[in-house]
């Protein structure tokens, strides 16, 4: 019996899998609220609290900026144990589903899939960093998440002997994020969409904010998952992904370098098909969608592990019945021309 379930899942349509998985998430976080359900304000992915009535959850990074503008002395009491618990539950879940948060959670993830399949449908190529160019943005999402994390403080406190900054930085990522407006917008909420003239501080971040959803639309378009390349959610998750009970594990001895892993993977990770001395290569840029494991042709050279148990791993029938699968896929499409 065991043996019948782990065949069924190793030979498994992933991307099917995966699809229908990501729309249950999306359901979840984007009209959850409507369902009265409340996952809490502290998960690692962009449950927007500017979609209030719908939300099925909120971001903490909307939390821990809202929390961190208060004054030093206001953590010393009982808003300091306050805060200590929702960043632990934060760390909980990370530790527990790791950065699967990305590959089959985040509703940006999901948007940005769904603009890759269109652009498929589309026949349009899409584009590739060069590998100089992926290593030089990489620092990106690291200055966002410290930016984030220090401006709030400084509305309260003054850092270094610097002056305090206005309140309208009190929640600066949040201002500026794609999810402010485009999570809103599927519940038919478009009041996000709007550049605030009343002073020169919110003119600044909605501007931004209005550029940037503008380049995710257009980016996410012609590249794969586009805004994880610099999504600080992403680099604050991998801060605590090596504690994390999911994980992609390798076995090196069985790799042969084909480069179906690299080939198969949105974020263009090269150590998944390079590196065969580490044992888990979940990267800062790995968002866990497994499309690695699922293309590898190796009995047993990857696996998807989760509190020390196999979920998926890489199987040679596996791997022929998923491209069997998609050649009749592609008939398919072109049957439909």
């Amino acid at each position: 019996m065991k043996t019948n379930i782990k065949k069924t899942i190793n030979n498994m349509n992933l991307n099917k899998v995966r699809f229908w998985i990501q729309i249950f998430t999306f359901i979840i976080i984007v009209y959850g609220g409507y369902l009265s359900i409340d996952l809490g304000n502290k998960l690692p992915t962009f449950a927007c609290v500017f979609n209030p009535d719908g939300t099925g959850g909120k971001c903490y990074l909307g939390m821990i900026q809202h929390d961190l503008k208060h004054p030093w002395k206001t953590f010393l009491g009982f808003a300091g144990i306050t805060f200590f618990i929702s960043f632990a539950t934060f760390v909980l879940w990370v530790i527990i589903l790791n950065k699967s948060w990305c590959g089959f959670i985040c509703p940006l993830g999901t948007m940005q899939d769904w603009l890759t399949s269109l652009r498929e449908k589309l026949k349009i190529k899409f584009s590739q960093y060069n590998w100089a160019n992926r290593e030089k943005i990489k620092s990106i999402k690291w200055i966002l998440l410290i930016l984030l994390l220090i401006i709030p403080v400084m509305i309260s406190n003054s850092v270094l002997g610097l002056p305090k900054l206005p309140n309208g930085l009190s929640m600066p990522f949040c201002d500026i994020c794609p999810s402010r407006m485009l999570v809103p917008a599927f519940t038919g909420d478009f009041h996000q969409f709007y550049i605030d003239f009343s002073n020169p501080t919110d003119l600044i971040m909605t501007s931004v904010g209005m550029i940037l959803v503008g380049l995710f639309l257009i980016g996410s378009f012609v590249k794969k998952r586009f805004f994880c390349y610099f999504c600080p959610m992403a680099a604050f998750q991998y801060i605590f992904s090596k504690q994390s009970i999911f994980k992609l594990y390798k076995d090196g001895s069985k790799c042969t370098k084909c480069g179906d892993c690299y080939t198969a993977c949105d974020m263009d990770i090269l150590e998944i098909a390079e590196d065969v001395k580490s044992k888990n290569l979940v990267t800062q840029d790995c968002t866990l969608c497994l499309k690695c494991v699922a293309a590898c042709p190796e009995e047993g050279c990857l696996e998807a592990n989760f509190a020390g148990k196999t979920l998926f791993e890489s199987t040679k029938e596996g791997f022929v019945l998923r491209m069997s699968m998609n050649k009749e896929s592609n008939k398919d499409i072109k049957n439909d021309e």
